[in-house]
């Protein structure tokens, strides 16, 4: 290692958030001259973090559900890893690496320790689950040196529910996790031919209007919903298609899709490394959720010109911008989503302006090159402040 290198963890409950999300600003980071270690559970994939030249990995299991003795040892593991590796910063991201990484680097003594909120699971919860989930995030951010949320309304929502203060938890940027690979994200880089295939694979007309679902197919992402409101556009347009892209974890909902995807309206592709192929056909993205942090995945689809139909809640408040890059109806309202959704297939022109201007957005204010200078701009400065 060179002297004085300076030393990071970046620390997931999975793989997903660092190969899909993070990926990019791992790269800008050791392009920057920072010694980069990538952890997570040995559970996913890992093949793409591989690839990213000069990253160094390590598969440290931990247990996404309550699991008391597992937390425990994984507890441990992160301390024994964190005061062996003598990091200088590690940052975590999601809920249970948050709070395992805060009490390991708190007791390791990590200069300095970060975390970003990406959504409080909690959020629409009740009772005793809920003030227990509150009182974790309350110690996430006691014993972190610095956390921020992936968006203003989240961090808005945080501040109000007392669980750190403005100081305690900050937005980079105009939020998001860590912006769009732009050079990923772009529309001239999917061929048309290539864009044809996929329609003719899917059985896709010219003329078909696109809407395209992008999330772990689960009630809190209202799938329920969607399912009323397509059906009903369906009866009513013969035009539409509805293609679904993520990992089905509830077996409700699974049990909902082995009926609803034998429509010949519906294709459910599941989980895929390549959701850009899928936006370059698509006319709309439609994310109707219960909760989010930013919703990375609109911003992914404004910078290949799509809108979104979203949902008036904390996080989609900041990723659309309501009547410019997209429309946002109350969350679990399947009438007022149907509504929009032969709006916007009754009004293309429309919809094709708002992904227009969402993409204008993007370009201008989500760029991942930008993002990446932000956070090692804290980093920089949360170290100097250490060090005073």
């Amino acid at each position: 290692m060179e002297q004085g290198k300076l030393k990071v963890a970046r620390v997931s409950t999975v793989t997903f958030f660092l190969d899909h999300q993070l990926k990019h600003q791992l790269k800008d980071h050791i392009d920057a001259g920072l010694e980069v270690t990538a952890v997570a559970s040995s559970g996913g994939n890992w093949l793409g973090l591989e690839r990213v030249q000069n990253l160094k990995s390590i598969q440290l299991d931990i247990a996404r559900a309550p699991a008391p003795v597992k937390d425990l040892v994984s507890t441990y593991k992160l301390y024994k890893l964190f005061k062996s590796k003598r990091f200088d910063i590690i940052h975590s991201t999601t809920p249970k690496a948050g709070l395992l990484c805060a009490i390991a680097g708190f007791l390791a003594r990590v200069p300095v320790r970060i975390h970003t909120f990406t959504g409080q699971t909690w959020a629409t919860k009740s009772g005793c689950a809920r003030w227990f989930l509150r009182m974790l995030d309350k110690v996430i951010v006691v014993l972190n040196t610095q956390c921020y949320a992936d968006s203003f309304s989240q961090r808005g929502f945080l501040i109000n529910e007392n669980i750190g203060n403005s100081e305690d938890i900050k937005t980079l940027g105009h939020g998001s996790l860590a912006g769009v690979d732009l050079l990923r994200f772009n529309s001239t880089v999917i061929t048309g031919e290539h864009k044809l295939n996929l329609k003719k694979s899917l059985n896709i007309a010219h003329d078909d209007f696109v809407i395209l679902f992008v999330g772990r197919l689960s009630k809190e992402k209202g799938i329920y919903e969607l399912k009323e409101a397509f059906s009903k556009l369906s009866l009513d347009k013969k035009n539409v298609r509805l293609i679904l892209l993520g990992p089905c974890e509830e077996l409700a909902v699974e049990s909902l899709l082995n009926d609803w995807v034998k429509s010949p309206d519906i294709d459910y592709v599941g989980q895929t490394d390549c959701p850009e192929e899928y936006m370059a056909i698509a006319d709309l993205l439609c994310l109707p959720s219960y909760r989010e942090g930013f919703g990375t995945v609109v911003i992914e689809a404004a910078a290949m010109k799509v809108p979104t139909l979203g949902t008036s809640i904390t996080g989609l408040e900041d990723a659309v911008v309501d009547g410019e890059t997209g429309i946002l109806v109350p969350p679990k309202n399947s009438e007022k989503l149907y509504e929009n959704l032969r709006l916007l297939v009754d009004e293309k022109q429309r919809c094709e302006k708002l992904g227009q201007t969402a993409y204008e957005r993007c370009i201008r204010d989500f760029d991942s090159k930008q993002m990446s200078k932000l956070v090692l701009k804290e980093y920089k400065t949360l170290l100097a402040d250490k060090q005073k």
